[in-house]
């Protein structure tokens, strides 16, 4: 039993290790036509996550069963309250599959570069992408952020999402408490074997 509880706590250290450790931050954007400021009644539907790790925006950003065909997709920022309001394009989804109601979209964004965001974005958020990605990672984090599809029959926007945390853990943890779960279940079936008589 002592042995079990000894690897028991190793586990959970090296857990702990691998969770203190910086690492990429998820978000996750439920988008639909009610969501929408003036919300509509359009079927369409996106469950679109978001990574941000070290200045690297990862999109991915299926959709399905919008009313009419896309005419573009971005993402907004920063409304002033969270969950309400509008806001002006912080990043256009450059190369967003176009004149069609489904699809998926896959992309990486480096805050880094300036021409990632929209120049009016840019503009209003000091003018270096420096100043824009802060503010644009701490509106993802203020729940200010969303993401909206557009559409010929909504040009303001079919179906829209607010990004929202939504931690994941890392592969490398889970390979962690994987190996400890392991290790654990080595020891008990150990254990619990008859072990052969012995002849008298």
């Amino acid at each position: 039993m002592k042995r079990v509880l000894t690897v028991l706590a190793l586990a959970a250290s090296t857990l702990v290790a691998a969770t203190s450790q910086a690492a990429p931050v998820y978000y996750r954007a439920v988008a639909s036509g009610p969501a929408e400021e003036i919300p509509n009644g359009s079927p369409g539907s996106s469950v679109s996550s978001f990574e941000i790790d070290d200045l690297i925006l990862r999109a991915e950003v299926p959709f399905r069963d919008l009313s009419a065909p896309t005419i573009s997709a971005h993402i907004h920022c920063c409304t002033v309250d969270a969950f309400r309001g509008v806001a002006p394009v912080a990043i256009p989804l450059t190369d967003f599959p176009l004149d069609v109601t489904a699809g998926s979209y896959s992309a990486a964004f480096d805050l880094g570069n300036p021409a990632v965001y929209d120049p009016d974005f840019l503009a209003a958020n000091g003018g270096t992408p420096q100043l824009a990605s802060g503010a644009l990672i701490n509106a993802f984090n203020g729940d200010q952020a969303y993401l909206n599809i557009h559409s010929t029959a909504y040009p303001d926007g079919e179906i829209r999402g607010f990004a929202v945390a939504a931690p994941i853990p890392e592969p490398g943890t889970w390979a962690m408490m994987g190996m400890g779960l392991g290790v654990l279940t080595l020891l008990a079936r150990r254990r619990v074997m008859p072990q052969p008589r012995r002849a008298i």
